[in-house]
C-alpha cells in the first residue's frame, strides 16, 4: 500500500523557516510533509520520488497576496489568465496566490465571489484564494455580502482590512481630479501624466486617514500596495506607536523606480502605468527595502495585473485612459532576493517571512503555508542561492510581451517547485495540469493579527464597566 502513495525526499539541503534554518532531509507523503530530519531513509524505497538539495536551500513556497489574473479592468482583460499567471508564479517560486474579485456596482459580494471561482478553479495550477474588494456599498452588499455569505469569513476578513484604506484612497482620489484636468489643458498627455497628476502625498494622506479611522474602531488594517517613502512612514510610526498596521510593497515598488514615466519610449513609459505610480524618486526602492528588512514592512505582493502594449496603447492619447497594472508575478521571489538577501540588507529567514510566512500568518494560513514543518502542506522550493538568471520578456512565462524588469541580472534562482508534495518545476521545465490548484479557504481572525486586537476590546470593555465612583 505504501508504495502507491506519492512520496517524495528532499535530501541534504538548509530548511529555511522565518524564525531558524536547520541541514536536513524533509520526507512528504500525500502532499504533507511528515518527517524534517537529518539522514531521512523512508521505507521502502521503490515508488519515491527523490531531489538532491546539496548546497541549496529549502523554502517555504511563496505566497503573492495580491493578484489582478484575467481581470476586466478599464475596457480590457488582464493579459495573464489563472492558467499562465499560476503557471509562471510556480516557475518563479510561488506555490499560492490571493487574487482580488473586484465586483461592479450592482454586483453583490457572493456573486463576485462566484464569478471569480469559476474563473479560476479550472485553471489555477497552484493553490489559491480570494480577497473579496468592497467597492460600493447598499443593503444587497450588507445583507448578502455577509449575513448570507456562505464564505463569510473571507469577507469578513477582508471588511476589516481592506474597508477602511479603499474608503479613503476612493475620497482622496476624487480631490486629484482637479490636477488631472490641469495636466490634460496643459497638453500632458503621456504617462509621465500619470505620475504627476498622483503626488505621493495623496497617497500617504490616504493611508494616515485609513490607520486613523481603523485605530479609531480597534480594527487592524492592511495597506496594500506600499508605494512611496512619506506612506511607509506613515505605517513605520504607526507600528512603531502600536497600531495594528500591516504595509504590503510590490516587486515593481522594491525592484525599479518611476523615472521609467519620463522614457522617451511612450511604450516603455505607459508598461509602467499602475496606480498608486510608482515613486519618481530613485532613492524610493531601497529605503521601502530597508523598512521591509526591519520589520516596519511586512510582506510583498506584486499587484500583478498585465496589460500588453496594445492594450496600454488605449491610452494613447490620453494618460487617464491607460489601463494599470505590471507584472511582478513570476519575478517576485528572485528580485526580493537581489535587492534585499544578496545586497546584505536581509538574511535567508527574513526573506522567507516577507515572500511566504507573514502572509501565511496574517491571512489565516498558517502553518499549513509558509512553514516546513511536520503537518504542513508541502509548498516547497529548492532554492540556490547562487545561481543568477537575467529577467526577460523573451523568456519568462508570462503572458505579457513586456517586462519591467527587463535586463535585471537577479542572483537567487528557484531550482524546483514542489506544489501540495507534486514537483511542478523543476529545472526550466513544468509539470503541471490546469485545474490543479486549490482554493484554500481561511478561518476568521487569524490569532497572528487578532490576538492584540482581542485584549484590546477585553480591556477596553472593563474601563466602560467601571462606575463613575470607581474611576
Amino acid at each position: 500500500m505504501a508504495s502507491r502513495l506519492r512520496r517524495l525526499l528532499i535530501k541534504g539541503g538548509r530548511v529555511v523557516n522565518d524564525d531558524q534554518s536547520v541541514e536536513a532531509d524533509v520526507y512528504v507523503e500525500e502532499g504533507v510533509v511528515q518527517e524534517v530530519g537529518p539522514n531521512l531513509n523512508p521505507k521502502p524505497p521503490s515508488g519515491l520520488t527523490v531531489l538532491d538539495a546539496t548546497n541549496k536551500l529549502v523554502i517555504p513556497g511563496g505566497i503573492d497576496t495580491h493578484t489582478h489574473l484575467q481581470f476586466p479592468f478599464m475596457g480590457t482583460t488582464s493579459k495573464d489568465d489563472f492558467y499562465t499567471g499560476t503557471k509562471a508564479a510556480v516557475a518563479g517560486g510561488t506555490t499560492m496566490i490571493i487574487d482580488f474579485a473586484v465586483p461592479q456596482k450592482g454586483c453583490s459580494l457572493i456573486e463576485a465571489f462566484n464569478k471569480w471561482k469559476g474563473w479560476a478553479d479550472p485553471k489555477v495550477c497552484c493553490d489559491y484564494a480570494l480577497h473579496v474588494a468592497v467597492t460600493w456599498w447598499s443593503d444587497k452588499v450588507h445583507t448578502t455580502g455577509i449575513f448570507q455569505f456562505h464564505e463569510v469569513q473571507m469577507v469578513l476578513l477582508q471588511l476589516e482590512l481592506y474597508l477602511p484604506y479603499n474608503t479613503c484612497t476612493c475620497k482622496v482620489y476624487l480631490a486629484d481630479k482637479e490636477s488631472i484636468k490641469k495636466l490634460l489643458a496643459m497638453g500632458i498627455t503621456g504617462p509621465e501624466g500619470h505620475a504627476l497628476s498622483h503626488n505621493e502625498d495623496v497617497e500617504a494622506e490616504a493611508t494616515h486617514r485609513a490607520i486613523a479611522i481603523a485605530n479609531t474602531v480597534n480594527c487592524p488594517l492592511y495597506v496594500v500596495h506600499v508605494m512611496s517613502k512619506s506612506s511607509a512612514r506613515m505605517i513605520t510610526n504607526a507600528r512603531n506607536e502600536g497600531k495594528v498596521v500591516y504595509g504590503e510593497p510590490i516587486a515593481a515598488g522594491l525592484g525599479i523606480d518611476g523615472t521609467n514615466y519620463w522614457n522617451e519610449d511612450w511604450a516603455h513609459a505607459a508598461a509602467h502605468v499602475m496606480s498608486p505610480p510608482l515613486s519618481p524618486d530613485p532613492s524610493t526602492p531601497d529605503f521601502l527595502m530597508n523598512l521591509l528588512a526591519n520589520d516596519d514592512l511586512s510582506v510583498v505582493g506584486t499587484d500583478n495585473c498585465t496589460f500588453d502594449t496594445c492594450q496600454k496603447a488605449l491610452g494613447k492619447d490620453d494618460f487617464t485612459k491607460i489601463p494599470n497594472g505590471l507584472n511582478g508575478l513570476e519575478d517576485r521571489m528572485s528580485v526580493v532576493w537581489e535587492k534585499g538577501v544578496y545586497s546584505g540588507k536581509m538574511d535567508e529567514n527574513r526573506f522567507v517571512a516577507v515572500t511566504s510566512t507573514n502572509a501565511a500568518k496574517i491571512f489565516n494560513l498558517y502553518p499549513k503555508k509558509g512553514r516546513i514543518a511536520v503537518g504542513s502542506d508541502a509548498d516547497i522550493v529548492i532554492w540556490d542561492p547562487e545561481a543568477t538568471r537575467t529577467i526577460s520578456a523573451k523568456t519568462h512565462h508570462q503572458a505579457n510581451n513586456f517586462n519591467v524588469f527587463e535586463g535585471m541580472v537577479c542572483h537567487g534562482v528557484p531550482v524546483a517547485t514542489i506544489s501540495r508534495g507534486k514537483v511542478v518545476y523543476h529545472d526550466g521545465v513544468f509539470n503541471v495540469t490546469a485545474g490543479q490548484g486549490k482554493y484554500v479557504s481561511r478561518p476568521p481572525f487569524p490569532p497572528y493579527v487578532y490576538e492584540r486586537v482581542k485584549q484590546r476590546e477585553e480591556e477596553e470593555i472593563k474601563y466602560l464597566e467601571l462606575s463613575p465612583v470607581e474611576y
